[in-house]
Parts: structure tokens; sequence; C-alpha cells
């Protein structure tokens, strides 16, 4: 949980404070091959089942490439039996075909002649059915094996996909916690969200689809382009002419394309982050008349996002008919030259029927490596935006062996502290700060003035320039972040509740909290008495926009989860904001009894709530002006004097 109140970062998002004006991730330079490397080595992890896929899909490949010639020996079977018939004007049932083709040869019919030659006849017999039986029956068994092994391919592909995938996620999953709130700061947090849900489903997507279709179409290719050459070496040549030119006009196209599938992905993260940021804050929107500027700023990157789709798909989706184009000619240029060699007896009608659906197979693959190029340069795309988080500064690695700290006392000294969000901005410089153990510090300021950056600094959600920050004498960056963050407890303004029971809300505060405890935390921070007038009591689930209980309840269900944890050091971040009058005074004195023996810090505008605190810190532009008792402060008639006396309608005279 993020601390302290949110602050709209450069990309629309809703952030905690940060270091203004940097730049999103939509500015970054491109580097598609480098990214399609990546992406190709992230399944390095499966390469034996990869190795067992290619192994399956060869044979597959093979099966598929061998039926046709099989098959041709079906058709010069039936084409040889109708041959057989049509001789007998030429010869009697008697002949061999030696005599019919010298006879044909005889009579100047030399055309007829070389064909018949190559052809194995049975004048007087017809087809010989048997023959065609057998070879259609292998034929079947062929493919039924092809069919077979495609499957058992498919259902290996999918597991190594998803498992892939999930492998990406869970990286994905554990870089967000590794990286520094300055990093979220500077990103919307619906492109955030989109990088772990849309770019990853598309790689997953592009991948089933890709990878089976890669790997088959290589391998058709290559056999393919083996049984062409065997059956006819000039027509094989004639038809590798395809092969260039669709290249060329597919690598063209595909670089017009990269580019808008790039744009086109960014887009997405523009519209979900706007939508995400509307959704979230719908409420304010509507109380400030801000609708239809919502509406107009949706338009505005919803026809980014159509624009850039529809000329990434229309450029791309070009490939594919122009180089069906190509193939066509080929094919038109394959039959009738086989026709001819067929004619003059140099081919026979099968193996031209077979070079036919060669022909066609080997178009098939070039055309299938073309729509690949379509889609792959949109996963390759949405790759380079999951790359890049994945790549991101990481906060700087915990030291080994840590600083462990049981239990701490709560002495914490801030000396010589410097601390900026962008490098010529100073924020804080030379801060000390010295809280003895069992105080309650009260940091107090106008907006802007540091309060929440100081309580950042001190839990490490931001590094310090320079100086340090110790607890009981032990260097914060001595100490593990988990280490450090167990000691405190939180309870911010923005109050935060997963979509669960009112009771789990609360065991979120503790591992293994039983039943009495929550209870207790429930009554302390007066939860028990409004859960129980619920439909379900504790077992009320809290809608995802815990729209079924009022803010100030969910502000309360904060309160009882830190209760719970029983922290050994307190952060209340204007904690009572959400909460009557009434309640809040309850709330308070249930505070006092959690703050006692316990260091705690309030961070508080309304300064009525801080009067009994041990030390008021008073910060403007990022240095602490004044520091005392309320009562002193006021005396000094200084800085706190004029803020406290701001909140009232007359001011407030307190003896000195």
């Amino acid at each position: 949980m993020m601390p302290g109140p949110g602050r709209r970062g450069p990309r629309g998002g809703h952030h905690t404070p940060g270091p203004p004006g940097l730049i999103g991730t939509g500015d970054k330079p491109r580097h598609f091959k480098e990214s399609f490397k990546r992406l190709v080595r992230s399944l390095r992890p499966e390469r034996v089942l990869i190795v067992v896929v290619i192994a399956l899909t060869i044979v597959s490949v093979a099966c598929q490439i061998a039926a046709p010639k099989i098959m041709a020996g079906a058709t010069d079977d039936i084409f040889a039996g109708v041959m057989s018939r049509q001789i007998n004007g030429y010869a009697g049932d008697s002949w061999t075909k030696e005599q019919v083709v010298a006879q044909l040869e005889a009579t100047g019919e030399t055309d007829m002649a070389k064909m018949l030659a190559e052809m194995e006849l049975r004048p007087g017999q017809g087809v010989n059915f048997a023959s065609v039986n057998r070879v259609l029956l292998i034929v079947v068994a062929v493919y039924l094996l092809s069919a077979l092994l495609a499957w058992l391919q498919g259902f290996l592909m999918a597991g190594i996909v998803q498992r892939t995938a999930y492998k990406l996620r869970r990286d994905v999953d554990d870089k967000i916690a590794l990286l520094p709130l300055k990093y979220f700061d500077s990103h919307a947090r619906g492109d955030i969200l989109s990088r772990l849900t849309n770019d990853i489903d598309n790689i997953q997507q592009t991948m089933q689809q890709v990878l089976m279709q890669i790997i088959q179409s290589i391998l058709t290719l290559i056999g393919v382009l083996a049984m062409m050459f065997w059956i006819s070496p000039l027509l094989a040549l004639i038809s590798l002419i395809v092969l260039p030119v669709s290249a060329v006009i597919a690598i063209v196209i595909a670089k017009r394309s990269q580019k808008q599938f790039a744009r086109q992905w960014d887009r997405t993260g523009d519209v979900n982050g706007h939508v995400e940021e509307m959704f979230t804050g719908h409420n304010i929107v509507k109380t400030f008349g801000r609708q239809q500027e919502a509406i107009d700023t949706f338009d505005q990157h919803n026809d980014g996002l159509y624009e850039a789709s529809f000329k990434a798909q229309f450029i791309s989706g070009i490939i594919m008919p122009a180089t069906f184009f190509v193939s066509n000619l080929n094919y038109v240029a394959v039959c009738v030259l086989g026709g001819l060699r067929v004619a003059n007896g140099t081919m026979s009608l099968g193996d031209v029927q077979a070079f036919i659906q060669y022909v066609h197979q080997f178009g098939q693959p070039i055309s299938q490596v073309a729509s690949v190029a379509n889609v792959m340069q949109s996963a390759v795309a949405s790759a380079e935006r999951v790359f890049e988080l994945l790549d991101e500064e990481e906060e700087s690695a915990d030291p080994l062996p840590p600083v462990v700290l049981e239990q701490a006392a709560g002495h914490i000294v801030m000396r010589d502290v410097s601390f900026r969000y962008v490098a010529d901005t100073p924020l804080i410089e030379n801060l000390n700060v010295e809280v003895l153990p069992g105080q309650t510090v009260a940091i107090v300021g106008p907006t802007g003035a540091g309060k929440t950056t100081l309580v950042n600094l001190l839990m490490r959600f931001y590094e310090i320039d320079e100086g340090s920050i110790t607890i009981d004498g032990v260097d914060t960056r001595d100490m593990s972040r988990d280490g450090l963050r167990r000691l405190f407890g939180m309870v911010l303004q923005d109050a935060w509740l997963f979509s669960g029971s009112i009771q789990d809300n609360i065991a979120y505060g503790k591992e293994d909290a039983t039943w009495d405890e929550i209870q207790a935390a429930a009554e302390a921070a007066h939860v028990h008495h409004f859960a129980r007038t619920l439909p379900d009591g504790y077992e009320t689930v809290v809608e995802d926009d815990s729209t079924n209980i009022s803010q100030g309840e969910r502000q309360l269900l904060t309160i009882a989860r830190a209760f719970l944890a029983d922290p050994q050091i307190l952060i209340l971040d204007e904690a009572t904001s959400s909460v009557d009058t009434r309640t809040e005074v309850l709330i308070q004195r249930a505070m006092a009894r959690l703050l006692k023996g316990r260091t705690s810090f309030i961070i508080a505008h309304r300064l009525s709530t801080i009067r009994e605190a041990d030390v008021i810190l008073v910060m403007n532009e990022g240095d602490i002006v004044e520091q005392g008792t309320h009562h002193e402060l006021l005396c000094r008639k200084g800085f706190y004097y004029d803020l406290y006396n701001s909140q009232f309608a007359e001011a407030l005279e307190e003896a000195c």
C-alpha cells in the first residue's frame, strides 16, 4: 500500500507524490529485433519439449508431403486404364505396349506414342482398381497419421505457450514488487495494467497461433521444394522465383506496419489509463460537471487508437493478398508447362497433378509466413512494452546479511537528511529530527510541504540522497525493506479495501489472527457495532468499489486493521478525515490506547486533532520551520500560530 494522498501523474493516472513531469514509456525508442530475440529466448526452458514438437512436426509434414506423390500412382493407374481402353482403335487386345507405341509412331502419332511409352498400359483391360484401392488406403493412412501427430504437437505446444505466458506474468508481478515508488509516480496505472494483461494476452495468443505455423511452414517449404526438384527441376526453378518476390513484398509492407503496431499498443495503454482513472473518480467527475470533458478526452484517445489500429491492420493485411497474387501467377505457369510436358511424354499426368498440389502447398507456407509477419509485429510490440517494464531500474538490493530489529523501542533519528525527486530541484535539505521512544509526533504544514515525503523516506519508499535515518541506532539502509516495514503500521487517508469479507479485510493486518483478536480490534475501532447491523455481519462482502459501505466505515475498517497488526511504530496519515466528529472523538480515545508506549507519527491538516502530541513538527517547503508542543508553538505566534488560527472563524487565544 502506498502512503499518502494521490497525485496525478504525467500520463493521467492517480499516484502517490513523486517527481513531476517524467516521461512515460510511450516515449522510449523501439528495438524491434532485440525484443523479438528476447521473446524467443523466453522459450528456452521449454527447449526439450520444443525439440519433441519439431520432431513430431517433421514426421507430420513428411506425411503430408508424401501423400501427393503417393496419390500420383493412383492417378497414373486410372489414366493408364482409360488410355488402355481407348487404344483399341489402334491395336487388338493381345498387343503389348511396345507394339502399340510402334504402331502409333508408324502412323505419325509421335506425341501420343511418347506419352503412352511412359505409361503402364494394359491394352483391353481398363483400370486396375485393385492397385488404385491399395494406393488410396495408403494415402488415407498417411493423412490419418499426419492428423494424429498434428493434434499431439498442438497439445504439447499449448502447454509450452501457457507456461511461458505464466512465467512472464509472474516475472512482471515480481518486478512490480521490486520497483521503487517513483516508477508508479511517472506511469499511469492503466498503462501498467495494460502491460500485465492486454500485452501479455496478446503475446500468448500470438505465440499459440504462430509458433506451430512458423515451424510447420519452414519444414513444409523445405520438404515441398525437395519433392518439386525430384519431380521436375525445371518447374521447381520456375516456382522458386516466387520465393524472393514474396519475401520482398512481405518485408517492405511489414516495415511500414511495424511502427503502427507499436503506436497501437501505446494508444491502448492510454485508453486503459484514462478509463481506469475516470471509473475510479466518476463521482468527482459528475460532481464538477466534467462528464463531457472526460468523454472528449476518451474520444481523443479512442480516435488515436482507431487510427493506429486501422493503419496497422490495413497495411499488414496487404501482405497476404499480395503474396497470393504472386503465387497464383506461378500456379498458372506450372499448369501450362506441366500440360505441355505431359503431352510430349516427359512427365506423367500423376506427377503433374502431384506437382500442382506441391505448388499449392509451396504457396501456402509463404502466405502463412506473411500472415505471421502481421500478427508477430503486434506481439513483438507488446513484448517490447513488457520488457521495458522488466528492465526498469529496481530498488537497491538489501544488505546481506541485514540487521534485524525484533522489538524496536522506536528511537528515530534523522540526521542531515537531503532528498529531491528531480536532480536539480531540492525538496528537503539538511533535515535533522530526533524522536524519542514512545513519543507521538505530529507533522503539519501546508499542502506540498513534504509531510508525506518525510514518511516515505522513513519507510524507504524513496532513498535519501544524503544523511542517515536510524531506528534504535540502526541505519535503515542496513535493514531489509521488509524487516523495516514490519516495524510500522499505517492508516492512510485513502482507505484501501480488497474484495472480500469485512472479517478478511480486518485480518489482513495479521497473519493467522484469531476470531477473538479480530473482534477485539473491531470493537476498539468502533467497527463491531455497524458490522453487526449488516445482513451478513462480519461475513458481509465488501464490493470492489466498496459502495455497499460508507467512506467513514471503510476508514474504520482500516483503523481496525492497524489495531490488529499491533505495530511497534504507527503512522497515521489523515486517518480520521472521513469520519464524523463524534466518531472521530471515539477513535481518538481508542488511538490513545493504541499509541500508548509506541512511537507514532500523525500527519494532519486539522490541527485540532493533534493538540495532545508530544512534539509537533511544522514543515514548509521541505524544511522543519518550527517544532514544539501545541502550547509552545501558539505562544511563539509564528508559522504554526497562523496555520492554527486560519482554521477557525475567530482566533483562539490560549494562555501562554
